[in-house]
């Protein structure tokens, strides 16, 4: 929740999927989280940032 706050704060748009309701969202994350259901797992373009900071996000979106 922190993560998704401060994004919104920082104007990021996002899309968010419940891992816990969508197999195909929770099959994609373990298989970026070494086998684990690591909550959040962002997705930039081609690249997953397992659990990563509000400021990781920005910058890789920077960057992308």
């Amino acid at each position: 929740m922190l993560l998704s706050r401060r994004l919104k704060n920082a104007g990021v748009p996002m899309a968010k999927h419940n891992i816990w309701d969508e197999p195909k969202a929770a099959a994609f994350v373990r298989s970026v989280a070494d086998g684990n259901e690591t909550v959040p797992t962002v997705v930039i373009g081609e690249q997953a940032l397992v659990n990563p900071s509000a400021k990781q996000v920005i910058n890789t979106l920077q960057t992308t």
